[in-house]
């Protein structure tokens, strides 16, 4: 059941190429029931939500050879990007070819980049690391490093401090525009006192595809590779292959996203977020990651494998679809949900062969925290979790939560196993018309213990 990302023909390409805003997912996003149809859109000024379905649109191809704009590196995709959103945007066409990046694709709002399935490549080059020699306070656009061998002009790096003034953790994330010597001038000032009684280090670390405070994206029919082995690792809140901030309208279909140091996909305080038909796996920490105050994701038809966490929603997710999604053999948790994550949906997929916990319910910080309101119905969760450990573990004080004929089993032999565990300060959840099989414990109530 994997994702198809075949070799696209030059027809199908075309096709994809030139469809209309309604092909790339985010019309449906634009009308609320109670308003009157729209029935003969127009290309209205400042008009974001919703324009004719044009038989065509701006086209500009990238790739090694015999294309608008030559190169493998991520420099004539940014420029591709760029242009079109000089002209209210368009796709940029990702020929078959690997291509090596040493710095993020920024995306701006209104552009779509299309490859060739899995012909189309994007890899990470190998990170290095320094530290830095020299102070910068908050107003500086430049730093300099202990040693830059390894560094280029061009680079996307990212700066990790601890803050000189409360201890707290400083994450920058710049480019490298000019330097002399070991002095390196950045694309923004640094907004934060980096100082080396702290020791701040600067790696060659980014994102693969990326955008913050944008709108109407589109990521389709391609692979980004964050070459784990060779690159040292960044959490997934400030990267991954994919990782997106404070956005919203984002389609990202047919995307394989692997072996990254740190998250797959990844996107924070982004709204309408549509992922399908991707694949998943390989990654360190979470293979989808919907972060801190995402509303209304649809996440379906994917295959999450072989992360740390599967699917992770992370703080106040809301209003979210995860459905027919295949989630196997990640070594944490196949899904976990907490922090105010509220009122989502969670149907037909499979869960199976995860680490510690098929299901999680996060305990966080007690009343007021825990997920309440979600819906977890017909989904086969499978094999999970060690010889004592639960196939869902409801932890801290969760309640107001619905579980509706799901199937939970266990083939591996019962051991020591449960197929439900309720934690003892645990509240009120519903659960109808389940099916439990294998374990030596169905459900294990510690509130009655």
């Amino acid at each position: 059941m994997r994702p198809s990302r075949k070799h696209m023909n030059r027809r199908e390409v075309l096709q994809a190429a030139s469809g209309a805003v309604a092909g790339w997912g985010w019309a449906r996003w634009a009308a609320a029931t109670d308003m009157p149809q729209v029935t003969f859109p127009r290309a209205t000024s400042g008009d974001l939500a919703l324009e004719p379905d044009w038989e065509q649109r701006l086209v500009l191809s990238v790739g090694p050879r015999g294309a608008d704009l030559a190169g493998d590196s991520e420099k004539p995709i940014q420029a591709a990007a760029d242009y079109l959103a000089r002209l209210g945007g368009g796709t940029v066409h990702i020929l078959a070819g690997t291509y090596r990046l040493r710095n993020a694709i920024y995306l701006p709002s209104g552009v779509r980049l299309l490859g060739d399935g899995d012909s189309t490549v994007l890899i990470k080059e190998p990170s290095v690391q320094t530290t830095i020699a020299a102070d910068s306070d908050w107003y500086d656009q430049e730093i300099t490093l202990a040693d830059a061998t390894g560094f280029q002009v061009g680079d996307g790096i990212c700066i990790q401090a601890d803050n000189p003034h409360d201890g707290g953790k400083e994450v920058l994330k710049r480019t490298l525009v000019a330097r002399s010597g070991n002095r390196f001038k950045l694309d923004r000032s640094l907004r934060k006192n980096i100082w080396t009684m702290k020791a701040p280090t600067v790696s060659t670390l980014f994102p693969l595809v990326t955008a913050e405070e944008k709108t109407n994206l589109a990521i389709e029919h391609l692979v980004v590779d964050g070459n784990r082995e060779a690159n040292a690792p960044l959490n997934g809140n400030y990267a991954g292959n994919l990782w997106f901030q404070d956005c919203s309208r984002i389609l990202i279909r047919g995307v394989e996203a692997r072996n990254n140091n740190g998250d797959g996909i990844s996107w924070q305080v982004c709204h309408d977020v549509l992922v399908e038909d991707c694949y998943t796996h390989g990654n360190a920490d979470l293979g989808m990651h919907p972060g801190s105050g995402s509303q209304r994701p649809l996440i379906r038809n994917n295959r999450i494998e072989r992360n740390k966490i599967g699917l992770f929603f992370c703080w106040g997710v809301q209003y979210g679809l995860a459905e027919n999604n295949r989630i196997l053999d990640n070594t944490g948790q196949g899904l976990s949900i907490g922090h105010r994550d509220h009122y989502n949906v969670i149907r037909n997929n499979e869960i199976a062969g995860s680490g510690e916990t098929g299901v999680l319910f996060r305990p966080e910080r007690g009343e007021g925290f825990t997920p309440t309101g979600n819906l977890l119905e017909d989904n086969q969760i499978r094999d999970n979790g060690p010889d004592t450990g639960a196939a869902i573990d409801f932890q801290g004080i969760t309640a107001g939560n619905t579980l509706a004929r799901n199937h939970v089993l266990e083939t591996r032999g019962s051991a020591g196993r449960v197929g439900i565990r309720i934690g003892e300060e645990c509240g009120e959840n519903t659960f109808t018309d389940n099916r439990i099989e294998g374990f030596a414990t169905p459900i294990e109530d510690k509130r009655r213990a």
